[in-house]
């Protein structure tokens, strides 16, 4: 026996390609084939309705034939309901849905008062802090070791004190160019390092700075059905009593799920729409926020880049294919189904049929961790490593110097240097301060 299946056509579960039918529904009847070996034959639902039951108890659509016998098997988006279940039998859902919201991207809510520090992370504000006061102390401690930066200790005043070394590099950071410039090789190669080090940090945090500005949903002002009952800027609304699309459950679900107070709204301000193309217009337009199935809603953000869809999701029901009550071939398609979900099938086939037609944003990204700019922390490390080493050697060589005309070991000049640069430091200046007031 060969199965008739009833099909309703909708993008992207059944749609028409010259002669042939595609989407969803049909990848999945052909892998259900081949996993129970049967055929199937196919043809357009007759009155063009997924199935209702009248007042007379008689239903209508794809379950409508099911129920007359008419057809086998009903492949579609059909909701599992219970009233459903009474009149035909229904397999494991093959997918699964729910209620959300669908709006603009660019609804996000009021800039916060230090949002500007959101392009780096906490982490990484603590390690440019911890590089800024290093780079400060090595800059004071090189023009102290250096004889090319301080060349008369006992004479003459060091012009990089901790406060001008603090300032010179808060400078250079920002561009400025605060002097007086270091003059001795270890300390260039310091004040270059940290040029290069403030080049990239402004590089990549005005990058970071015009791209995290609420393109993401975690800056939407409506992020759940509570935020949307308790604002009044943007108006919403689902579709109407009047629609054939899984009218039904949306109510339900909206009665059910929603807030008196959103139902309500809806109802005052009369914010249905007659289909989906008009929900996902009124979105685009802007200052809208559609309810609808998140399935449904998901197709519209892979179609349309400006819109996204919340996070949150209530009411969650499943599709599921429909048979005659009590057909045996219902438990043979339950398992089959589960074994396909759990083979990935069902997942790929999902994200085949629901690509995304938007090119991916790649400066898109959170607060840049510590991590990512590692490189750069490691050649500033280097630097001023390399910085306070030549400066040593700067002083060692002059001390070695020293020694061989005052006739003492390197190694007691060198202490001698190291003493008037450091610990005479306060002394010297006074002393200096003392002989500029005898001149005067």
């Amino acid at each position: 026996m060969v199965p008739l299946c009833p099909i309703f056509q909708q993008d992207p579960y059944t749609m028409s390609k010259g002669s042939q039918l595609e989407g969803y529904c049909m990848d999945l009847l052909s892998e259900l084939a081949k996993k129970l070996s049967f055929k199937y034959n196919v043809h357009l639902v007759k009155d063009g309705s997924y199935g209702r039951q009248d007042e007379s108890g008689a239903w209508n659509g794809m379950i409508g034939e099911v129920v007359r016998g008419e057809a086998d098997l009903a492949i579609a988006p059909l909701t599992l309901t219970a009233a459903r279940e009474k009149a035909v039998g229904m397999t494991k859902p093959f997918m699964q849905t729910g209620i959300s919201i669908l709006l603009r991207k660019d609804i996000s809510e009021e800039a916060g008062f230090f949002d500007f520090l959101t392009p780096f992370s906490v982490d990484t504000w603590v390690g440019i802090l911890a590089a800024y006061l290093g780079t400060a102390v090595c800059f004071c401690v090189v023009a102290r070791l250096s004889p090319c930066e301080w060349s008369q200790p006992q004479t003459e005043k060091n012009s990089f004190t901790l406060s001008h070394s603090l300032w010179y590099t808060a400078g250079a950071l920002t561009l400025q160019g605060t002097g007086p410039h270091p003059k001795a090789l270890s300390g260039r190669i310091i004040c270059c390092t940290w040029w290069l080090f403030g080049l990239v940090l402004l590089a990549c945090y005005f990058s970071n700075l015009s791209t995290s500005q609420g393109s993401d949903s975690n800056s939407l002002m409506v992020k759940g059905f509570e935020d949307l009952a308790n604002q009044q800027e943007i108006e919403y609304g689902t579709l109407s009593g009047s629609s054939t699309l899984h009218t039904d459950f949306l109510f339900l679900s909206v009665r059910v799920f929603f807030s008196s107070l959103i139902y309500e709204h809806m109802e005052r301000t009369k914010s249905f729409v007659s289909s989906m193309d008009e929900g996902v217009r009124r979105a685009k337009e802007g200052n809208f926020a559609f309810i609808g199935e998140s399935v449904s809603l998901d197709l519209a953000v892979a179609r349309h880049c400006e819109l996204i869809r919340v996070h949150e999701v209530i009411g969650m029901r499943g599709y599921s294919i429909a048979g005659t009550l009590g057909s045996p071939v219902l438990k043979n398609l339950s398992v089959a189904i589960l074994q396909l979900s759990e083979a990935g099938e069902l997942s790929y086939l999902r994200s085949k049929w629901w690509a995304s037609s938007c090119m991916a944003d790649p400066a898109k990204a959170s607060s840049l961790q510590p991590h990512s700019l590692k490189g750069m922390f490691l050649v500033l490390a280097l630097g001023l490593g390399l910085g306070v080493l030549l400066a040593v050697l700067e002083l060692t060589a002059k001390s070695r110097n020293g020694a061989g005309e005052q006739r003492k070991s390197c190694c007691t000049v060198l202490s001698e240097e190291l003493s008037q640069r450091f610990r005479g430091t306060t002394t010297n200046e006074k002393r200096s301060e003392e002989t500029d007031k005898e001149k005067a």
